[in-house]
């Protein structure tokens, strides 16, 4: 921190013994100890700050060029797709032109009317769900969730307690 040498020191010390005397320079000593410590990790604390704003800026600026270069390629494939999306509209257009059953005025979202085969298929059958599905088998045992519920009678012939005869 500062470019002190060892006589340096040496002449420090020996002031500091002459005007504080043995008793108070330990305590004295222990003292500019704790605060040059404290002034140390301070200044170790703010160099690290300074660090950590240093490089914060540095990956926003990062940040900015990446947003950026996704974006020009965003518009890039967009405008690509848009032109590929236009010359098969053209090109099915063409090809289906002369197919009977086409509709002249079709868009490029609709589908023309050709018959069965390309008729548009009906929403898939929903799958049946038993309530047993919906919790999983090992924690309708370990929370003993009953299946199935018992008759008075069913739960007594179960729990009776049999007998020796």
């Amino acid at each position: 921190m500062f470019d002190i040498g060892i006589s340096e020191l040496g002449v420090i010390g020996a002031v500091a013994l002459v005007v504080l005397g043995p008793e108070k320079l330990p305590r004295v000593a222990r003292t500019v100890g704790n605060l040059m410590g404290r002034a140390q990790r301070y200044m170790a604390d703010v160099k690290a700050e300074v660090n950590r704003q240093i490089e914060l800026d540095e990956l926003r600026n990062m940040k900015s060029t990446v947003e950026s270069s996704m974006q020009d390629l965003h518009q890039s494939v967009s405008k690509n797709l848009g032109d590929i999306r236009d010359d098969f509209d053209s090109a099915w257009k063409e090809a289906t032109s002369g197919l009977p059953g086409t509709q002249s005025g079709a868009s490029s979202g609709e589908v023309a009317d050709t018959g069965p085969y390309l008729a548009e298929p009906g929403r898939p059958k929903r799958l049946r769900r038993s309530s047993g599905q919906t919790v999983p088998i090992w924690y309708r045992r370990h929370s003993r969730l009953r299946g199935h519920a018992l008759s008075g009678a069913a739960r007594m012939a179960r729990y009776r307690v049999r007998t020796r005869t």
